[in-house]
């Protein structure tokens, strides 16, 4: 009888080991991760490239969903929400930016679809995965676009008022491409570091493109003096050269320099753009992450705990 109990233990207690080492032998193709970190914003009121200006970052959060449809392929779905701005007071004084007065922010809704390329294989059982892995990405995807700045002590959304007659979509196509680091803390979980830059195909991302004003500041002026929209004139140039003493512009002045007042850098040829630097974490979608991470079986935990 003895025998026969000793003979059912052992072979119960194998048959628990090998289900618990069983269970990793699955790739599981499905992960989510969440992400934060700094934005940086590049274009007209910021010339990393060209001047010493810093870093002026904002911030951005993000939930991904991720899947494994090659070896060293996996796709995802990116959802953001990102926060960038700029302004002309603490430029490169090289730039001479500083007598524009100008500034913006925006508070934009981002979805992309990637594809992400790395550097060890992907496609394996959760345990298996390496410690570390690096990888290059690219996609693409849209992105709200509805810059605002300051008047009176309220915020005032740009887009609609057209300030340099040229009017830009509130949606815009964005290029996600950059490259990101992985970490491997368990079984279940890593720890990601990446750096996201993309690349868009507007110049109004901070409402302002043109060089100077002397394509459209007739229509401004006409607008301020008319009283039909005052508010285009006092946001389209903001130079304290071209104020009165109450602060507001100066119609002789502005009229007197025929539309020679600076706005823009005068490039052509470069769109605005923006980085995001994210740290976050992964967690893979095993089929029994609940009973045996989240939910463990207390009973059984010291027993069958391998991470």
């Amino acid at each position: 009888m003895k025998k026969l109990i000793f003979i059912f233990l052992f072979f119960s207690t194998a048959s628990a080991y090998s289900q618990s080492f069983y269970r990793y032998r699955f790739e599981e193709p499905w992960s989510i991760s969440a992400s934060i970190g700094p934005t940086q914003y590049f274009g007209e009121l910021y010339s990393f490239w060209k001047y010493s200006e810093g870093v002026q970052p904002d911030w951005n959060a993000n939930i991904s969903f991720h899947y494994t449809f090659g070896t060293h392929l996996r796709a995802r779905g990116d959802f953001s929400y990102i926060k960038m701005s700029g302004q002309d007071p603490p430029s490169d004084p090289r730039a001479n930016r500083t007598p524009r007065n100008l500034d913006f922010r925006a508070q934009n809704w981002e979805v992309t679809g990637i594809v992400e390329y790395y550097l060890y294989p992907v496609k394996t059982p959760n345990i298996n995965r390496p410690l570390w892995n690096a990888y290059l990405f690219a996609g693409v995807g849209m992105s709200t676009n509805n810059p605002e700045t300051q008047l009176d002590g309220n915020w005032v959304d740009l887009r609609p008022l057209q300030l340099e007659n040229n009017p830009y979509e509130r949606y815009i196509l964005v290029i996600p491409t950059g490259l990101g680091f992985k970490y491997k803390l368990n079984v279940y979980m890593d720890l990601t570091l990446e750096g996201n830059y993309r690349w868009t195909f507007t110049d109004y991302m901070d409402d302002i493109s043109a060089y100077n004003v002397s394509e459209f500041y007739l229509d401004l002026v006409d607008d301020y003096v008319t009283g039909n929209n005052p508010d285009r004139l006092r946001l389209a140039i903001r130079n304290p050269n071209f104020m009165d003493d109450n602060g507001l512009p100066d119609v002789d002045k502005i009229l007197r320099n025929n539309g020679r007042i600076r706005r823009g850098s005068g490039l052509t040829h470069r769109y605005d753009g923006y980085m995001t630097v994210n740290l976050g974490l992964e967690i893979h979608l095993s089929r029994d992450i609940f009973d045996n991470w989240i939910f463990r079986n207390r009973i059984n935990e010291k027993r069958f705990r391998f991470w």
